[in-house]
C-alpha cells in the first residue's frame, strides 16, 4: 500500500528526500516558505505548496495529520524546526522525522516528541572519515552512538576459513548478518559457511569492537 509523506523544507536534504520518495512511487507533499523552491518541486512531488509551518492553521488546512510520515527538513532556522515539530505532534501526526543541526537541537526535538532525529552532515562526515581510514571498509552506517553496521571486504586472513573457525562473535563480539559474494547475498550465514577472499561481510556490533576487529584481522 502506497504511503503518504510530507516534506517540510526543500533545501538540499529535504529536496533529496522528496525526489527519492517520489521516485519510489510514494505520495509526497512538498512544503517550503520559499516560493522558488516550491515551484522547482511542483513538477516532482505529488503536491507542492508555499506555507509557513510554524502556523498551526496552515498545517491544519493541509490536512497534515492524515499523512503517514512527516519529515521536518528545515535548514538553519532552529526555532522554526522546533515549533513545526511541536505543532505536528500536537496535531497527532503518527511519525515525525526531524533534521537536527547540533546535539542541543536534537535533545529539544526528542523532548517535544520527534519520533526520529537525524544529523545528515555529522553522520555523513563520520561515514566518509571511516571509509577513508580503512581500505577494507566498503560502507559504514551508524545505528546509534555506539553501534554500527559495516561492509568489510574479506582479505586473505579471512579467506579460506569458516565463520566458526574465525570465532568472530566470541573473540570480537561481532555478528556477521550477511555475506555478499559477487551477485549472491547469503543472509544469516551458518557457522560452517566458508568465507572467500573478496567476500563482502556485513557486520554489526559496537564501534569499539569493529575497530578492534579491523586492526587485528583486516590489516
Amino acid at each position: 500500500m502506497k504511503k503518504s509523506f510530507a516534506v517540510i523544507g526543500l533545501g538540499r536534504f529535504g529536496g533529496s528526500i522528496c525526489r527519492t520518495l517520489t521516485d519510489e512511487g510514494m505520495e509526497v507533499l512538498a512544503i517550503d516558505v520559499n516560493e522558488e523552491r516550491v515551484n522547482e518541486f511542483s513538477m516532482i512531488a505529488s503536491h507542492a505548496v508555499v506555507g509557513d509551518t510554524t502556523d498551526e492553521a496552515v498545517l491544519k488546512s493541509l490536512g497534515i495529520r492524515n499523512f503517514d510520515h512527516v519529515i521536518v527538513a528545515i535548514g538553519d532556522d532552529i526555532q522554526s524546526s522546533i515549533l513545526t515539530t511541536l505543532i505536528l505532534k500536537e496535531l497527532g501526526v503518527a511519525c515525525v522525522t526531524a533534521k537536527a543541526q547540533n546535539d542541543y537541537h536534537e535533545k529539544v526535538l526528542r523532548k517535544i516528541g520527534a519520533d526520529h532525529v537525524v544529523h545528515p552532515e555529522r553522520d555523513m562526515g563520520k561515514r566518509i572519515a571511516h571509509n577513508m581510514t580503512s581500505s577494507n571498509v566498503v560502507d559504514y552506517l551508524e545505528l546509534s552512538d555506539e553501534h554500527s553496521i559495516v561492509e568489510i571486504v574479506a582479505n586473505r586472513k579471512l579467506g579460506g576459513h569458516t565463520i566458526m573457525d574465525m570465532d568472530i562473535r566470541k573473540k570480537y563480539g561481532l555478528n556477521i548478518v550477511a555475506i555478499k559474494r559477487e551477485e549472491d547475498i547469503i543472509v544469516s550465514p551458518l557457522a560452517t559457511e566458508l568465507i572467500h577472499t573478496n567476500d563482502v561481510l556485513i557486520v554489526i556490533g559496537t564501534d569499539n569492537d569493529i575497530d578492534r576487529f579491523e586492526k587485528k584481522v583486516m590489516e
